[in-house]
């Protein structure tokens, strides 16, 4: 848990993979309370141009500044290339939400110098460990 502590307190960017713009989808409000709390939200979402006052991007590749952490709401079998493009971009931290899990991607995250943190929530992390 003290990982996971530090990592939340260190890291101030989060590109959040399968960020909706529709407020009832949890990855609005997991993304909203974290915005909230001080980080910097970078939506990554093909089919949004713009979340919570910030634009969205298409693919990981294309955000144009560091990523502390790439939050990931998509199914499982969608993992693995998004792991390569967080590995790809440098980025630190790959973390996987509540029921998703992809065992092999994590290993390669790990295998490439990036944290990994598999299903569980970000927001209910942050609540439990820094408030």
């Amino acid at each position: 848990m003290a990982a996971i502590r530090d990592l939340l307190r260190d890291s101030k960017t989060i590109a959040v993979v399968g960020l909706s713009g529709k407020k009832f989808r949890p990855s609005y409000g997991v993304a909203e309370y974290m915005q909230k709390e001080g980080y910097r939200i970078i939506p990554v979402n093909p089919h949004e141009t713009e979340v919570l006052g910030e634009k969205s991007y298409a693919r990981i590749e294309d955000v144009p500044e560091h990523i502390d952490i790439v939050d990931i709401f998509r199914r499982p079998e969608f993992v693995g290339p998004l792991v390569d493009s967080a590995i790809q971009v440098g980025a630190a931290t790959i973390w996987m939400q509540e029921g998703v899990v992809h065992e092999e991607a994590a290993q390669k995250a790990r295998n490439a110098g990036l944290a990994v943190v598999m299903d569980r929530c970000i927001l209910k992390e942050h609540m439990r460990l820094l408030r």
